[in-house]
């Protein structure tokens, strides 16, 4: 859904809505206010010369809400806004698209926690999963996983190079056990050497936004070796 507010009509005139507060010399909305919106929206707080502007509560007809700021009628500023399949944005906005660092709680549970620009995942952040208590940490470019990150899990994790939300390239698995894996990703269309081929690793096709991915086939993990943390002595692949 759209999560912009209604256009701010001067109901007086056009007789679609009401208006209860403040105004200025000229008759606009200025001050504190509420006003009924001819599409059924209400917003109560600070107008400005006629427009929404400064801390106010918009309220959609569908159950929607946004609290926080606005400048010139637009969300802009720190603010929340609550969705109505339960979804939640809480962090900075710039002229009505979540932009600037902001922390948005999907309807399932899962939160990502990091940077926006133009309303997507842009920059460092984290994406963390509900129902697994995984954990990507890295680069995001236009929403999707791109660059350096690493998925976090309950005993290992994967550090390397990201596409187009999934792992490619050269990267590493860290143990808790105290031993790394070293190896590559490659796509299935790319010839590999039979003897260095390795299996498939279900952990990073199985967890990740999944509003964002859409998968065709699978990646092969190819490993170089294992070192161990404690002794920084190579082990060799059987």
């Amino acid at each position: 859904m759209s999560d912009r507010g209604s256009d701010d009509i001067d109901d007086e005139h056009s007789k679609l809505g009401e208006y209860e507060g403040g105004r200025n010399e000229a008759g606009e909305r200025h001050g504190v206010g509420k006003a009924l919106l001819p599409n059924g929206d209400i917003y109560e707080g600070a107008y400005q010369n006629g427009k929404r502007h400064g801390h106010g509560a918009y309220h959609f007809k569908n159950w929607a809400r946004y609290v926080g700021d606005y400048a010139q009628n637009k969300k802009h500023g720190q603010g929340t806004f609550s969705y109505p399949d339960g979804s939640k944005y809480e962090g900075s906005w710039v002229e009505d698209l979540r932009e600037g660092h902001g922390v948005y709680t999907y309807p399932n549970g899962d939160t990502y926690d990091g940077e926006w620009q133009h309303h997507l995942r842009h920059g460092q952040g984290t994406y963390h999963y509900k129902d697994t208590g995984a954990k990507y940490k890295g680069t995001w470019v236009d929403g999707n996983m791109e660059l350096a990150g690493e998925y976090i899990y309950s005993n290992h994790r994967y550090q390397g190079n990201f596409v187009n939300n999934r792992p490619l390239g050269p990267g590493k698995y860290v143990f808790d056990i105290g031993c790394e894996q070293h190896g590559e990703y490659h796509k299935p269309e790319e010839p590999v050497d039979s003897e260095q081929r390795g299996g498939e690793s279900e952990a990073m096709e199985q967890e990740r936004p999944e509003e964002t991915l859409a998968l065709e086939g699978t990646l092969t993990w190819i490993p170089k070796g294992v070192i161990s943390l404690t002794s920084l002595a190579p082990v060799k692949e059987n």
